[in-house]
């Protein structure tokens, strides 16, 4: 991935985070504002020469109590020295349904261009889509939500994900 590219996705992730923060000034909003609710997750991870670092904002729309759809950006940088570096980059769409106020049912379809060079020339660089469908379950407090979701698409011979089952932890203030 050229330079110029990765400087242009990062800003663009920056602003809709900033903006998504400042929309929530005002004191006087509107319905359909006064539904949304935003969150998402920050990554840092340092290693044994390796870095990862992860942007993935997202906002939802809860129609009701029960019922709320929203979508998200996700940005992952990930080196790891002497070896490769990629970037992950695209977006999701999740769908929550609360049958009861403690527990949250969830389906997300998320997907991501995977673009990773690698310096030894033996390995040849990657680059592709990934799409991931996660079927989840959770126990939901208040405005966060902790539980486990399931790949349907899993696919041991190419995929970003080592498994098919991750936990989460959830939270849209």
């Amino acid at each position: 991935m050229k330079n110029y590219n990765q400087k242009t996705i990062f800003t663009l992730i920056t602003l809709i985070i900033f903006t998504l923060g400042f929309s929530q000034d005002s004191n006087q909003k509107s319905e359909f504002w006064s539904r949304v609710q935003f969150g998402g997750g920050l990554g840092l991870a340092f290693g044994n020469n390796s870095t990862n670092i992860s942007v993935s904002p997202s906002a939802i729309y809860n129609f009701n109590e029960k019922v709320a759809l929203g979508a998200g950006l996700q940005y992952s940088y990930i080196n790891q020295k002497d070896f490769y570096t990629s970037h992950l980059y695209g977006g999701s769409i999740i769908g929550l349904v609360n049958p009861i106020q403690e527990i949250q049912l969830s389906a997300e379809l998320e997907e991501l261009r995977v673009n990773t060079d690698f310096n030894n020339p033996s390995f040849i660089n990657d680059n592709y889509w990934n799409t991931a469908l996660f079927l989840g379950a959770g126990y939901r407090t208040n405005n966060a939500t902790i539980g486990v979701r399931y790949n349907v698409l899993h696919n041991d011979n190419n995929n970003i994900y080592t498994t098919a089952f991750m936990p989460f932890i959830r939270i849209y203030f």
